[in-house]
């Protein structure tokens, strides 16, 4: 069963995006919005600063990576911590412009283009046009393949207005009215570069002013894994000439990365169990290797001990690596930093 919703409110705006609200999609509103709530419920204990904080990595890097940033979590997570990191000044840039605008974002109005042109300006150092609508024609392309030949720079700025205003308008579903907008963001590309990093940041914003816990879920990291599935929704919502398999697809994606937060399981107030074995590993000792850390904690599986232990350590910046420069180099080690100093002082009295 199947239902267009095109035309319902046609008295609220000349342009409404056309969709067909499909019996999946209301099946993942009503999946998602059952997982907000459980979510919501544990909120206050789950989401201290350093979960807040390396959520907000893992998005800033799986975003980028998306655009072929090839920065690292490690990387990342010692760029913003202050650390020379060896990598292109692009990409290193690209970093910290991007925790810039998520940072700035709970200032913003998701209907105003004044908000969208300043959040485009945080790109600055990267192109020459930042906080400008393009001024020449562009098309996308997947290796040499053209896919979507976006629509003329004479008609951007319309498009957007348009866009803005059904958004400042519309009662649609929440969730629905972010999947949407992402889409015909895309669609419309209306700058020279930053429009997948701009339609994915303008997301979070209209879920978080929706919901405040969805400001920090990581749903850049699911659409990371399966980016080709991504790139497919968005080819067959052209082909489709309605964003339907793209919002289908969104709404998979936010399911897995609410899942992800609630199964989450912490033991102390910052920790989880996994991250304070390691702390209380490292707590009065100098700089260890990995192999190092493994017999400590009890592990032989190197994927399951830098999936669990090591990457979540990194990313809420309760340990350091000794040489963010070469974060695989064989000689490298880790150690706490002072958080994570204090960390391991509350696990052990936990």
């Amino acid at each position: 069963m199947a239902a267009s919703v095109a035309s319902l409110d046609e008295d609220m705006s000349r342009y409404q995006p056309p969709l067909t609200l499909t019996t999946r999609i209301l099946a993942l509103i009503a999946e998602i919005s059952e997982q907000i709530g459980q979510l919501s419920a544990v909120d206050d204990r789950r989401q201290t600063p350093q979960l807040r904080r390396g959520n907000r990595i893992r998005t800033i890097q799986a975003s980028l990576a998306i655009e072929n940033n090839t920065l690292s979590i490690e990387q990342v997570t010692a760029v913003l911590a202050g650390q020379r990191v060896l990598g292109l000044p692009r990409e290193i840039q690209e970093v910290r412009n991007a925790f810039a605008a998520y940072e700035a974002m709970p200032d913003w109005q998701p209907s105003s283009r004044a908000d969208l042109l300043q959040a485009h300006k945080l790109m600055h150092g990267l192109i020459d046009d930042f906080g400008q609508f393009r001024q020449a024609g562009v098309g996308i392309y997947r290796g040499e393949q053209l896919v979507h030949m976006a629509p003329p720079p004479s008609r951007v700025a319309h498009l957007i207005d348009d866009l803005l205003a059904w958004l400042g308008g519309t009662d649609w579903h929440p969730l629905i009215i972010s999947c949407v907008f992402h889409y015909e963001f895309g669609f419309i590309h209306p700058f020279a570069d930053g429009n997948g990093r701009m339609g994915r940041l303008w997301q979070t914003l209209i879920l978080s002013q929706w919901r405040p816990v969805l400001a920090y879920l990581p749903v850049e990291a699911v659409i990371r894994e399966q980016q080709d599935a991504y790139y497919a929704a968005l080819s067959a919502a052209d082909q489709l000439a309605e964003s339907t398999p793209f919002v289908e697809f969104m709404l998979q994606a936010l399911s897995l990365a609410l899942k992800e937060a609630t199964q989450s399981e912490p033991v102390t107030d910052q920790v989880t169990d996994q991250v304070a074995r390691l702390l209380l590993s490292l707590r009065g000792m100098g700089p260890m290797k990995v192999s190092e850390l493994m017999e400590e904690v009890g592990l032989a599986h190197k994927a399951t001990f830098r999936a669990n232990y090591l990457k979540p350590a990194l990313v809420a910046g309760l340990i350091e690596m000794t040489d963010p420069d070469s974060p695989k180099s064989p000689a490298q080690r880790y150690r706490l930093t002072e958080l994570g100093k204090q960390a391991a002082v509350r696990s052990r009295s936990a």
